[in-house]
C-alpha cells in the first residue's frame, strides 16, 4: 500500500514539467492523465501511489525504473492493473507471481493504491 500527497505531485511536475513526467511515466500513463482535465494531478498521483506499492511488494528490486511498472487503465467493465517490464517483470518471475490486483482511490488532496501480488499455489 501506499500513499501519496496529490500536492507533492503537482508540485514536482510544476517544478521540474517533462523531466519529471518522462522518468516517473509511461507514454500510456500521461497520455491517459493528461487527458483527465481538472483530475490530471489526482491520476498522476494515483498512479505514482500504485507503482510506490507495487515496488514494495516486489521487495524493492535495486536499479528498478519508474517506467519499468506501468499501470494500466481501466477499461468499460475492466479493474485498472499492473503491467511489468524490464527489471520489475524480472522481480515478479522470481517471486512466481501468477497475477496482481491494484486498487487506486484518491479524495481529499490524498492519492492511495493498493497492489496484491499473488502466485498459484504449488
Amino acid at each position: 500500500m501506499d500513499l501519496v500527497e496529490v500536492a507533492r505531485i503537482a508540485g514536482a511536475v510544476e517544478k521540474h514539467g517533462d523531466r519529471f513526467l518522462r522518468r516517473i511515466y509511461t507514454p500510456d500513463e500521461l497520455a491517459y492523465c493528461l487527458s483527465r482535465g481538472q483530475q490530471r494531478d489526482e491520476s498522476l498521483a494515483a498512479r505514482y501511489a500504485a507503482k510506490e506499492a507495487a515496488w514494495k511488494a516486489l521487495g524493492v528490486p535495486p536499479a528498478l525504473r519508474w517506467t519499468d511498472l506501468e499501470v494500466t487503465s481501466a477499461r468499460t467493465g475492466a479493474a485498472p492493473g499492473i503491467r511489468f517490464s524490464r527489471l520489475a517483470l524480472d522481480a515478479a518471475n522470481a517471486l512466481g507471481v501468477s497475477s496482481t490486483l491494484l486498487t487506486m482511490t484518491h479524495a481529499s488532496g490524498v492519492a492511495a493504491a493498493v497492489v496484491v501480488l499473488s502466485r498459484e499455489a504449488r
